[in-house]
């Protein structure tokens, strides 16, 4: 790595408010650029899922899914075959009295493997989604391959967060520019440059602890880790980078957080509208 790379990997963790109003105010050749860092941290945290194998299963039903099925279908083509062999017999016969037996066994052997909570949910999961429909085309379209595999659909969701991940930049910094609408010291210019470096601190932190995960740490703790430590990252960074005292940066990181909320509805539902009408 790069003297810049090691001189703006420990700002990022320990003084991301220093880094990012020096980076400000000029000293761009000491620091490896926002965004260069935030591309950089997200290629390395889809290279690590990739390895380790994290991806939502592409085939969505599933071995006992895929066994029941065949087992409907191969009942299905008995009661075709038996009902043509009945049509060949005589009423009052004992060909057609066994035929007719075996007929109401099939049935009754269908209508137990309809019960079976995998053909139940899937049935609900089917109606569910046929009770959708927006009135367009290609919406209803992406609505049908939800349905047919949503694993698929889940797994190309993760790989548009991947490609998509940049608009999370601008879809924050209007919401971080609310917080200083009357402080005309910052611009534009600041808060995407807090974003990026808060976003790209945020994206090593998940790799961190995704190879932690690997490593059989438990979730929970995982889970809590992160949520602590990006909490107090965010008050360290707005802290630093706009200069604020004790009491103008706890309400603007109060706020901030439930920004954070809702900036992560906003990508989540692009994402899933770009899922279902690409």
């Amino acid at each position: 790595m790069s003297k810049a790379t090691w001189a703006t990997l420990p700002g990022l963790a320990w003084k991301p408010g220093e880094l990012t109003r020096a980076y400000i105010e000029g000293a761009r050749v000491r620091f490896v650029s926002p965004m260069a860092m935030f591309l950089f941290s997200v290629f390395v945290m889809f290279a690590v899922l990739q390895i380790m194998g994290i991806a939502p299963p592409v085939d969505s039903g599933g071995a006992m899914e895929a066994h029941v099925h065949r087992l409907e279908d191969r009942l299905q083509d008995q009661r075709a075959n038996l009902e043509k062999a009945r049509a060949f017999t005589q009423p009052d016969t004992h060909e057609r009295a066994m035929i007719d037996k075996e007929l109401a066994a099939n049935a009754s052997e269908l209508e137990k493997l309809r019960t079976f909570p995998s053909y139940r949910r899937e049935e609900e999961d089917e109606e569910r989604f046929n009770s959708l429909h927006s009135g367009w085309k290609r919406l209803d379209k992406g609505i049908g391959k939800w349905r047919k595999n949503s694993g698929l659909m889940l797994y190309k969701l993760q790989t548009s967060a991947y490609k998509f991940s940049w608009l999370l930049i601008p879809l924050s910094v209007p919401f971080v520019a609310l917080l200083f609408v009357w402080r005309r010291r910052f611009g534009l210019y600041d808060h995407a440059v807090f974003v990026t470096y808060s976003l790209a601190f945020m994206s090593f932190m998940g790799i961190v602890l995704t190879i932690a995960s690997g490593l059989g740490v438990p979730s929970t703790w995982l889970v809590n880790t992160f949520a602590i430590v990006a909490v107090i990252h965010i008050y360290r960074h707005l802290k630093g980078a706009y200069e604020l005292s004790h009491r103008s940066t706890v309400w603007r990181w109060l706020v901030l957080l439930v920004f954070i909320g809702v900036i992560a509805l906003l990508f989540t539902t692009i994402l899933l509208f770009l899922g279902l009408v690409g």
